[in-house]
């Protein structure tokens, strides 16, 4: 067996390339995701989505994360290794959104919708077919997310982790900017002769994208193949056979016998449940509360994600450095629920763009000081080997949120007529997040698990 002198991701070059490669899938990902978001209003007048319809599509993308498949996902990512899971995850998200272009396009709603409104009449037959795609496509985006924590700990193991999980978060967020700002002037584009909007030209742009992303992992898992190989020849893998480092099932219970965990899984399904939920009514809610039209709501709204696109690699860098991760999950939680209470009681009675749009970035604050800080955490309360099934466990308990909160908000949307009980629903939220933040940080100082310590050794 050769010698290795100098590990694969020992080389600055080698470890920032991976980082490129797994975040722009995760960026072409995100933009898909919410591609369909700031077309809300014109998926009512076109294809009979209502508020309520298109928060059980949105509600899609979680539902068969939430019966299980993450659960499944986990296993075989810590069973089959990164480079498997993350090409079925990619192969899926095409698959999903091929899916989800077709419901949505004009040719099937004009030949081949009448079966599918037969049944389930409250929804029409579009919405059944895209959701049932972007639940499809949930199933590999969610999967590709924990695929892609495990990857991060894996080739920056020791040195600077928390950062280049910032900028991959802070790379797959930019796909949020890029989607509310692409998906009105693509519809505007590609509008039909008539002076209609396409709510297809920008589905199948996203679309395009992912088969990109996909290519991008292929390149990867070359990389990590002779990275596996170096760690193989000096005895430091599983592939060494040493059958004390392979993962069994039976390890599971590490993790459903954490405490940390499950303050850690619950800290992030409320918290999240108050941001991408509210994601997709954003630019709606923008519309009706500041009386502006579809394409400047979502031109406000695509400012989301800057600040924490630009925060989270510095948040990372000093998390790397000095710590504090526990406390800066406290402060984002604390921000979090200042902006929805803003949105709820201020803007409401002061509709202007000024306070909306930093409204909108200060949240962004709190989106780059929470998840910065939350999943560097997770390698240091569960064992490495177990470490996939961990990030799918909490992606699972999160989708349980993601897949309930939409369908609550779109139903309090169309009982109340308007957005003040959502957005009180969406602040009780981060409250309940920043009482589980206070539990993380106390139980984190008695038993030492080092949340508050730098990453860097």
């Amino acid at each position: 067996m050769e010698q290795v002198t100098t590990l694969l991701r020992d080389k600055a070059w080698a470890r920032w390339t991976v980082l490129i490669l797994v975040a722009s899938m995760m960026f072409f990902a995100y933009m898909f995701v919410d591609m369909l978001s700031p077309l809300a209003s014109l998926l009512e007048k076109t294809r009979g989505w209502d508020q309520g319809v298109f928060g059980t599509y949105a509600a899609g993308e979680y539902l068969l994360n939430v019966f299980g498949f993450l659960i499944i996902a986990g296993i075989i990512l810590d069973k089959m290794g990164v480079r498997f899971t993350g090409l079925l995850s990619a192969s899926l998200m095409v698959l999903g959104a091929a899916i989800k272009y077709i419901g949505i396009s004009d040719w099937f709603d004009a030949n081949h919708i009448a079966w599918l409104n037969s049944w389930w009449t409250v929804m029409p037959g579009s919405a059944k077919m895209a959701m049932f795609g972007f639940m499809i496509f949930g199933c590999g985006c969610e999967m590709a997310g924990t695929t892609v924590s495990k990857i991060l700990a894996k080739w920056f193991k020791g040195k600077e982790m928390a950062l280049a999980m910032g900028i991959e978060m802070s790379i797959a967020r930019l796909g949020v900017f890029a989607a509310m700002w692409l998906a009105p002037n693509f519809a505007i584009h590609f509008a039909a002769a008539d002076g209609t909007q396409s709510v297809v030209a920008p589905l199948l742009f996203a679309a395009c994208l992912l088969v990109i992303g996909l290519l991008n992992f292929t390149i990867f898992s070359v990389m990590d193949n002779q990275f596996d190989k170096q760690l193989a020849a000096i005895g430091n893998q599983t592939s060494s056979h040493d059958a004390e480092d392979e993962f069994h099932v039976a390890d599971l219970k590490q993790i459903f016998s954490s405490k940390m965990f499950w303050i850690i899984a619950l800290l992030c399904v409320l918290y999240y449940s108050a941001i991408f939920p509210f994601q997709r009514f954003a630019t709606n809610f923008m519309e009706e509360t500041l009386q502006i039209s579809n394409a400047e709501a979502a031109g406000l709204f695509k400012w989301f994600p800057i600040l924490a696109m630009v925060l989270t690699p510095f948040l990372g860098a000093f998390i790397d450095n000095k710590g504090k991760g526990a406390t800066m999950m406290m402060v984002g939680a604390v921000i979090m629920i200042a902006c929805h209470c803003t949105f709820a009681f201020v803007l409401p009675i002061y509709p202007n763009k000024i306070l909306a749009l930093c409204t909108i970035l200060v949240l962004g604050v709190s989106f780059s000081l929470v998840p910065a800080s939350m999943w560097p955490s997770v390698p240091k309360i569960i064992d490495e080997k177990v470490l996939g099934s961990a990030y799918c466990l909490i992606f699972w308990v999160q989708n349980i949120g993601l897949c309930l909160v939409p369908l609550l908000i779109g139903k309090l949307r169309v009982f109340t007529g308007g957005y003040f009980v959502p957005m009180l629903v969406f602040a009780c939220f981060g409250v309940a997040a920043l009482v589980l933040a206070l539990l993380l940080k106390a139980e984190d100082r008695r038993k030492g698990y080092g949340l508050e310590l730098p990453n860097k050794k």
